[in-house]
């Protein structure tokens, strides 16, 4: 039993870490889009604005599993095979992306508007507004999204186990329902818990630090 769930926690780590930073890389740029192009904004462009929108939407609105048997056929053709861990990566990172933009658009839009005039007005470009003010004003909300994102992405991973993705999940479905063996699916249950409640843990006190330091600042 150790031996299982030892391999099985590390798939699932494994998926989860690599799909976390897949989903920042993609969906902290696309967040950040979506305000830049609204009504108002500093590269404002409703089309563009509207076709971003439109593609997150979809990916948001498709249930994960569906998602992941429909990419199939590109996931084999990326990666070579659509078993195993390293496989789960590409169906959790695009299902991830959209879900993770779209708390990026509500952290960077909280951000005082009159910050970023000020920077205006003294010259600076889009990318000094992004980089100086946008992104360290929405640090706090960011690192929320960043917490709440992964934990679904743990839930996703479980869910994968049921194609093959390996990791916890598949540990529960192949140990604990089909040889209804129940303590391997009791210790698996607690696994996952043990794993969000670390995460959220982490998360929460580093939103507190950053809170208390922007206070201080």
């Amino acid at each position: 039993m150790q031996p299982l769930l030892s391999q099985g926690t590390y798939d699932s780590l494994y998926m989860v870490l690599w799909a976390t930073l897949v989903t920042i890389g993609l969906g902290l740029p696309l967040g950040v889009l979506l305000v830049l192009t609204d009504t108002g904004g500093l590269l404002q462009n409703r089309p563009v604005n509207k076709v971003i929108g439109v593609i997150v939407n979809i990916g948001r609105s498709l249930p994960f599993i569906i998602l992941l048997i429909a990419l199939i056929p590109f996931t084999t053709w990326l990666v070579g095979t659509f078993i195993g861990p390293s496989a789960m990566i590409v169906p959790l990172s695009i299902g991830a992306v959209p879900f993770f933009a779209r708390l990026v658009e509500t952290a960077v839009r909280e951000v005082d508007h009159g910050l970023v005039e000020a920077v205006q007005s003294m010259g600076g470009g889009i990318p000094t507004i992004v980089w100086k003010v946008l992104l360290p004003q929405a640090l706090p909300s960011l690192v929320s999204a960043i917490t709440t994102t992964v934990i679904t992405l743990v839930s996703y991973s479980a869910l994968a186990g049921a194609v093959g993705g390996g990791g916890l999940g598949s540990v529960a479905i192949t140990y604990g329902y089909q040889r209804f063996e129940t303590n391997f699916m009791l210790i698996t249950v607690a696994v996952l818990i043990a794993i969000v409640t670390v995460i959220q843990l982490l998360g929460d006190g580093v939103v507190r630090l950053l809170a208390r330091r922007g206070r201080t600042s």
